[in-house]
């Protein structure tokens, strides 16, 4: 896998009204980076975003605007408008429910969401919410980031990490070869945001793509035709079987029919999110085979 470009796939999200966003992460071949499991990228668009509350166990969901505001309110009691520059880390132990929708002028949407997998212990724990708009800021030779999760360039993000695990945006200097620091010890991404992205000794990585490096890499060298941003990455390879579905992340095919039946009936374990009349996203049936973990290929 290691120098593999992985191509997005275009997905739906909301409902009737969906916000098309463009999906790398989990593919067919490589469920996790580290313990980053999903990874959707959405606009620039005029589009707005409807999320009605909907459910999540097992993960941690991380959003990252870079235009646009969303309103994020949850069964915790969180009511946050996001604004570029912040970010928004929401922990769903064993249930948490949240609602995202667009506000403020103009409703140009770009932006990240992610999820991260929770190793055993924290994945049945309490939920938890987090908003962080004191992220570090790094610089280096022909770039300069933003430390999102873990630590990078001896930086350290506030946000709450269960593995080791890092996240950076960073915007690559035009027409520079630029060296970007690894951590040997972890496995890593780099999703190209905003335009395309050269690998050195390796593979051009289109607008949206993302390119996966396997460890060992101390460094990798990028370069771009214009100032380009990029989101890095990474983390230990997460070796706990994964059962992903829908909204939710378990271990076992039962785990997550549990976990849909509890939000059909809505029980007590999800609590309710204020401001929507009672309206939610409901769950989709559940295949008619068992579901298994995913693995690499």
């Amino acid at each position: 896998m290691d120098g593999r470009v992985i191509e997005p796939r275009e997905v739906p999200l909301g409902g009737l009204r969906a916000l098309n966003v463009w999906r790398t992460l989990p593919h067919r071949d490589l469920p996790t980076v580290g313990a980053w499991c999903f990874v959707d990228h959405f606009g620039p668009t005029d589009d707005v975003m409807t999320v009605l509350p909907h459910p999540h166990t097992g993960l941690q969901t991380v959003t990252w605007p870079l235009s646009g505001e969303v309103r994020h309110r949850d069964s915790l009691g969180s009511d946050v408008v996001l604004r570029p520059g912040e970010l928004n880390l929401m922990t769903a132990g064993d249930g948490v429910a949240h609602s995202e929708f667009s506000v403020g002028e103009p409703h140009v949407m770009h932006g990240i969401q992610l999820w991260v997998a929770l190793p055993d212990g924290p994945r049945s724990g309490p939920a938890a919410f987090e908003h962080i708009a004191d992220l570090p800021r790094v610089a280096g030779d022909g770039w300069r980031g933003i430390v999102l999760v873990g630590e990078f360039d001896d930086s350290r993000s506030k946000a709450t990490a269960h593995t080791p695990l890092v996240g950076v945006e960073l915007t690559l200097a035009a027409r520079s070869l630029v060296t970007i620091p690894l951590d040997p010890t972890f496995e890593h991404a780099i999703l190209a945001v905003d335009g395309s992205i050269g690998v050195g000794g390796g593979p051009q990585v289109a607008q949206r793509s993302m390119l996966y490096l396997a460890p060992g890499r101390a460094s990798v060298v990028l370069d771009a035709e214009r100032d380009t941003t990029i989101l890095l990455l990474g983390g230990e390879p997460f070796m706990e079987p994964l059962v992903m579905w829908w909204n939710f992340i378990g271990r076992d095919h039962d785990e997550i029919v549990a976990a849909r039946d509890d939000w059909q009936n809505q029980t007590r374990r999800f609590g309710h999110v204020d401001g929507h009349g009672g309206q939610i996203i409901p769950a989709p049936p559940l295949p008619q085979v068992r579901l298994r973990p995913r693995v690499r290929r």
